[in-house]
């Protein structure tokens, strides 16, 4: 009996290392690491399209139109993207100096810029429109009635870092008509009438 109760005891601890869940590596602040969301090549469509979809989701609740890809402001985004990895800083300038604006006039986008939003992190895109959608700034970015385009990228770092960039535009605006000139105001808009005996 006893020698049953020892080895059960045995079993029971050695079942308990094994059932473990996976160990959480913690980092020199004794917090845990985070953990690294990688993005295949092949992933890269389903990723644009859960973040879209998402994003028109949020639109939706709120009576919004949705938005749809631009992709002038996609490539606007994906060198952006890539620019904050070399500065190793989100920020909303490029090394060069350029604004999201200059970025979108560049790739040949004439349509009116209504905001940027950019990230640095480990996490994915739906993480980081939450975290987005969180803070007021970068929610009215998102939200922004006016809004019907959307471009959006990300560049992930060997190490696993990503940096993401979501830039939020609208169609070109119309050039109000020119007033007509006192010369063509002058003219009569219909023929006049003809005079008897004329």
């Amino acid at each position: 009996m006893k020698r049953t109760l020892v080895l059960g005891a045995a079993l029971l601890a050695l079942a308990a290392c094994g059932g473990r869940g996976p160990q959480v590596a913690i980092g020199p602040d004794g917090l845990p690491l985070p953990q690294i969301y990688r993005i295949a090549p092949e992933e890269a469509d389903a990723v644009q399209i859960r973040l879209l979809d998402s994003v028109n989701t949020l639109r939706q609740a709120q009576g919004l139109t949705p938005v749809r890809y631009d992709p002038r402001l996609n490539s606007a985004a994906a060198t952006h993207a890539r620019d904050m990895a070399v500065q190793n800083r989100p920020w909303h300038f490029g090394s060069d100096g350029s604004s999201p604006l200059d970025r979108a006039r560049r790739v040949g986008y004439g349509g009116l810029i209504l905001g940027e939003t950019i990230s640095e992190s480990y996490e994915s895109e739906i993480e980081t429109l939450g975290a987005w959608m969180e803070q007021p700034d970068t929610r009215e970015v998102i939200m922004d009635p006016r809004a019907r385009q959307l471009g959006f990228a990300w560049y992930q770092e060997p190490a696993g870092k990503l940096w993401w960039t979501l830039v939020m535009g609208t169609e070109a605006i119309q050039a109000p008509r020119p007033a007509p000139t006192p010369e063509a105001s002058a003219q009569p808009a219909v023929a006049p009438p003809l005079r008897p005996g004329a």
